[in-house]
């Protein structure tokens, strides 16, 4: 049985910084372009022991007779140039092109694509895989959230300063105007009518 404990990190394989993996590039590739790819078994190599594929241990094998091939031919050349032929020349050319295109053009497809399946590198002082928190934390942590209550919603009181907005007098409409003008002519006419009753009333 374990313990309450922190459980036990799994390791995970370490990258090299970008600036260090910019420094070997650049100095397996002038090694295999100065050397006229008699080194270029270097970069495969180191390829062959980052990736741990079977299939790049064989390019290796490949590489190494290919060199081995290409040094014996040179060493068959005569030592005056002026002695080769022409195709033989050409054939050696071809062949130290070949063989330097292909080494470095696989090598530096396959690194990149390698450390780029890694991920980035994490920072300094970060865990690759922080531990899962205890048993006894997600008991006490459990009680303490269910005490929490949400907290009332505070309720907007209105300025005492600001004045209240009067709605709009509506605007008396024409008709409304004029039926109080007939209204007022018959009013009118009305009191005409009495006083002219009354005077009659009098002169009898």
């Amino acid at each position: 049985m374990h313990g309450y404990g922190p459980m036990p990190q799994q390791p995970t394989t370490s990258r090299p910084s970008p600036a260090t993996l910019t420094t070997v590039r650049v100095i397996l590739v002038a090694l295999t372009v100065l050397s006229c790819g008699l080194l270029g078994w270097a970069p495969m190599l180191r390829l062959a022991i980052v990736t741990r594929r079977p299939r790049d241990w064989f390019l290796l094998v490949v590489v190494i007779a290919l060199n081995i091939g290409l040094f014996a031919f040179i060493m068959a050349t005569p030592d005056d140039p002026d002695q080769m032929s022409d195709a033989a020349a050409l054939f050696m050319m071809l062949w130290i092109l070949g063989l330097l295109a292909g080494v470095i053009t696989y090598y530096l497809y396959a690194e990149i694509r390698h450390y780029n399946t890694l991920g980035a590198p994490a920072p300094y002082g970060t865990p690759g895989h922080p531990a899962p928190p205890l048993p006894y934390q997600q008991q006490h942590v459990a009680p303490h959230q269910q005490h929490q209550q949400p907290q009332p919603q505070q309720h907007q009181q209105p300025n005492p300063y600001t004045a209240p907005t009067t709605p709009p007098t509506p605007t008396p409409a024409p008709q409304r105007l004029d039926q109080v003008r007939a209204e007022l002519d018959e009013l009118s006419d009305y009191l005409r009518k009495e006083n002219r009753d009354s005077r009659d009333g009098e002169d009898r």
